[in-house]
Formats: structure tokens, C-alpha cells, sequence
């Protein structure tokens, strides 16, 4: 129950942050943030109060190939807003990442093939994301525009956690990294601004993802050998530490981020 309230009160101020960053600063900065461990990382450290060491450094393993699946959600809505409005794109998107994670829940992994799978993951769709310029967003932002993002992102969340309880360890650990922030920024982003502004946004969210392996490798391979205080501090250290990484050699191969979306 704690995890769940956690999920239902962070998921809008966290829509609601990386919306307002993305009116600052672009897409792709929208998309670098979603890709950061800011939700499931506390998670984790629940599963770890609740549960023990053990069982969270297992979860990181879920965490990690899950991760995976989210790169598939962006490939697919990418590829395919170039052609299909954002309520076809959704649900093909969405198709996409069940399909993975079935697909993936097949097999059994360890923390090392999990983080290579979803390095590999990263690395081809960030390739085969569209590139195209991105044009001015919309003007007039309609006054539910913001409420309504939030509200879709907390109802998505409620549907998987109460969905989450039925299924075993790994399937929930690979669901648990289901794109509810891809889903509800990319569909708006998409709807405002076009579909160059929505691969954008997915493109970083990929990118944003070795910030994810970072994290959950640490904490993958500290529970258990050490204190966990030290070892979630080590791993968001970690996180942030490759998040700006990613975000500064963006800036350098790209030049300036993009006009900002609404």
C-alpha cells in the first residue's frame, strides 16, 4: 500500500514537472528526465524496507530488462507517428511493449544480461528514432492541458499497480517499468507538436535510459554487500552522475535544444 500512494503522488507532480521543463527546454530534455529512475528508484527502496536486500537486488534485475521493453515502446511510436495520429500510435506503441516483455519473460536473466540486453536496446533504437526537424508548438495551451496529463498518468498507474498484484516476481519486474510518462508525454507532445517533437522526446527518453542502468546496477550489485543507505546513495550518485553525461554530449553533437513544446 505505502509503494502504491507513493506512485499515486508522485506520478503528477512528476507529469507535471517534465511537462513544464519541456515548455522550457525541449523534447529531448523531457524525454533525458523521463529516463531517469525518479519513480522506480524509491520504489525499490521500499521493496527493500518491505522485503529485504535480497528481494530488491532480484527486482533490479526485472527493472533492468523491463527497461527494454520501454525502448521497443519508443521505437515503435516513433517509427509510426510518422505516418499515424497519436491514438494510433498508443496503441501500437503499447502492443509493442507487451509483446517484449512477453517475450522476455520467457527467459530467465541475471543482472549482467539484463543490463547488456537493455544497453543494446538503447543503442539501437536511439539509432533508428527519427530525426526531423521539429517545428513551433501549438499556441494557446488550453487550461486542462496540464491537469489532464497528470490525471491520465495517475489512472495509467493505478490500472498496472492493481493489475501488478496477480503476477509472479519477474513479470512484475518487467512491467514495472511500464511507459506511463512515454505514453501520456509522447501522445500530448505528439498531438501539440507533431511527430518530429514526439520522436524527440522518445529519443531522449532512450537515451535517458543508461542514467536507469547506471542506477540500477549499483544497487543490483551493492544490496546484500554492503549498507543500504550507502549503496541508494552510491546508485543515484551513479544515476545522476550518467544523466548529465548523456545530456551534455547531446548538447554537443546537436547544438542547442529545440524550441520548447507545449
Amino acid at each position: 500500500m505505502n509503494v502504491l500512494l507513493f506512485k499515486l503522488i508522485v506520478t503528477p507532480v512528476f507529469i507535471g514537472s517534465v511537462t513544464l521543463a519541456g515548455r522550457r527546454w525541449g523534447p529531448v530534455v523531457s524525454g533525458l528526465l523521463m529516463g531517469l529512475p525518479l519513480t522506480s528508484g524509491p520504489i525499490s527502496v521500499f521493496l527493500m524496507l518491505q522485503y529485504g536486500p535480497a528481494f530488491a537486488a532480484r527486482a533490479a534485475v526485472g527493472n533492468l530488462a523491463g527497461q527494454a521493453s520501454v525502448c521497443v515502446f519508443c521505437l515503435t511510436y516513433g517509427l509510426a507517428a510518422r505516418r499515424w495520429a497519436w491514438t494510433r500510435c498508443v496503441p501500437a506503441g503499447l502492443l509493442a511493449f507487451v509483446a517484449a516483455t512477453a517475450l522476455l519473460d520467457c527467459f530467465s536473466w541475471t543482472l549482467a544480461t539484463a543490463a547488456g540486453l537493455l544497453v543494446a536496446a538503447i543503442v539501437v533504437a536511439h539509432r533508428l528514432l527519427p530525426r526531423d526537424a521539429i517545428v513551433a508548438a501549438r499556441t494557446g495551451r488550453p487550461r486542462w492541458d496540464l491537469p489532464a496529463r497528470m490525471l491520465v498518468a495517475t489512472a495509467f498507474v493505478l490500472a498496472l499497480t492493481t493489475l501488478a498484484r496477480s503476477l509472479g516476481p519477474q513479470l512484475s519486474g518487467l512491467i514495472a517499468p511500464f511507459p506511463v510518462f512515454g505514453v501520456v508525454l509522447a501522445a500530448f507532445t505528439h498531438f501539440r507538436q507533431g511527430p518530429a517533437a514526439a520522436a524527440g522526446l522518445l529519443r531522449g527518453n532512450v537515451a535517458g535510459g543508461l542514467a536507469f542502468v547506471a542506477f540500477f546496477l549499483v544497487v543490483g550489485l551493492g544490496l546484500g554487500r554492503g549498507p543500504a543507505p550507502e549503496v541508494y546513495i552510491l546508485a543515484s550518485l551513479a544515476s545522476i552522475g550518467t544523466g548529465a553525461l548523456v545530456f551534455l554530449a547531446g548538447r554537443r553533437a546537436t547544438g542547442p535544444v529545440a524550441d520548447p513544446v507545449a
